[in-house]
């Protein structure tokens, strides 16, 4: 029989037990594997190398993230609603690896090496687009990263998130500028603004440190014990690299690994849902619509993307390759299409999310990947922002799921 998994979406994270083999579901495995190495020389002849190399990355990215089970709604739901902080915990030691890991770069220290920061104005738009998004993340039950390999993982419901993800990021593009008209402080780099990449770093890596020792505190207050961020698997490295499941502790090693090779090759922070709103805009276009003359999609790289094919557009390469390598890892650990019940509450909460994730995104430059990820982890102060108002809208999200009869009361 195919395994549980070490955790799941609801943000398990079973003690340290046996896991039997699982049951790999060969016709996914080989018909994703011909997808990725198709797509891969497609976009080496038609487009360039790097490209191709950016999608293969994102296949690095997909994998992890269905092997480590590594989404932010569960994770935030299961602290809130029970003190559980291992997922937390783990999304903490993430941002400061990559945080000693960008920060030099970013900050030009090795010659050769230049990439720029996830920058976004500190102000309204953040702060209302964050918290949007943190509600939206708990009705569709997915984040930027997570909607993309649970898609890849089959879940029929994610689609619709998916689907009306497209749609909200479209109709965010139409109102950004008015949102960005409001009070803002502009771009600050915390690099800049600390005297440089060293004492920068080690001041966030303190604060990222002491929020590490919070979560873990309150989890200990409430249960008297830890989950750990690891797991005891008595099978060979090779096997479970392949077939998962992954501990948190090696998905924190590989979206460290992939995120920093994005960095280094694409020179600026791995995003998600710039994609989205292309994908929009250009279903729109074909249905008759017109965005050339919205003020976003009239200058600069916006301009540039809607008049390229898809493909020459790098997140999303990457989108794609993030779910090819989520259906890949899926199959090889027995776990694709999972049966799930879908009943009306589902299917509303689903729309109703998809569209404040897409809408928020759009405001706060970025999910919780290009807006918080990389915002923090290469020195813009926007990403602390959008950390604090997702938590919080997060915090109203779960109680709505409790309202609309998603989850059971406390």
């Amino acid at each position: 029989m195919p395994y549980s998994g070490f955790n799941d979406h609801n943000g398990g994270n079973p003690m340290a037990q046996a896991i039997p083999a699982p049951r790999t579901e060969y016709p996914v495995a080989l018909t994703s594997s011909l997808a990725i190495l198709g797509l891969a020389l497609l976009l080496q002849g038609l487009v360039d190398n790097r490209h191709a190399l950016l999608f293969l990355i994102a296949v690095g990215l997909g994998v992890t993230l269905l092997h480590a089970a590594f989404g932010f709604s569960s994770v935030w739901r299961n602290f809130i609603r029970r003190r559980e902080s291992a997922g937390l915990r783990a999304q903490l030691l993430l941002f400061m690896v990559t945080t000693a890991l960008f920060f030099p770069v970013i900050d030009q220290v090795f010659p050769g090496l230049r990439a720029t920061s996830a920058m976004g104005p500190v102000g309204i738009s953040v702060l209302v687009g964050a918290f949007l998004f943190g509600i939206g993340m708990e009705l569709g039950a997915g984040c930027g990263s997570g909607t993309l390999f649970t898609v890849g993982q089959g879940h029929v419901n994610m689609l619709i998130t998916l689907a009306f993800f497209i749609v909200g990021s479209l109709i965010g593009t139409a109102h950004l500028p008015w949102w960005t008209s409001l009070p803002n402080i502009g771009r600050v780099s915390v690099i800049r603004e600390l005297g440089g990449w060293l004492p920068a770093a080690a001041i966030q890596i303190a604060v990222l440190a002491g929020l590490f020792w919070i979560v873990r505190s309150l989890e200990w207050r409430r249960h008297g014990r830890l989950k750990p961020l690891t797991l005891t698997d008595d099978r060979p490295f090779s096997e479970r690299l392949v077939f998962g499941p992954w501990s948190w502790a090696w998905g924190v090693a590989g979206l460290a690994l992939f995120s920093f090779l994005t960095l280094l090759v694409a020179g600026y922070p791995w995003s998600i849902t710039f994609a989205f709103g292309l994908w929009g805009a250009k279903i729109y276009t074909a249905l008759g619509g017109d965005v050339s003359t919205w003020t976003y999609w009239s200058a600069g790289y916006p301009a540039r993307a809607l008049q390229r094919p898809v493909l020459a557009d790098i997140t999303s390469v990457m989108d794609f390759g993030i779910i090819l390598g989520a259906m890949l890892a899926a199959a090889l650990a027995g776990k694709f299409a999972p049966a799930k019940r879908i009943d009306w509450r589902l299917v509303a909460a689903s729309v109703v999310g998809g569209l404040l994730l897409g809408y928020g995104a759009r405001l706060a430059f970025g999910c919780n990947i290009g807006g918080m990820f990389a915002g923090i982890a290469s020195g813009s102060l926007h990403g602390w922002l959008w950390m604090l108002a997702g938590f919080a809208g997060t915090w109203v999200g779960v109680r709505i799921r409790i309202w609309a009869g998603l989850d059971k009361p406390y």
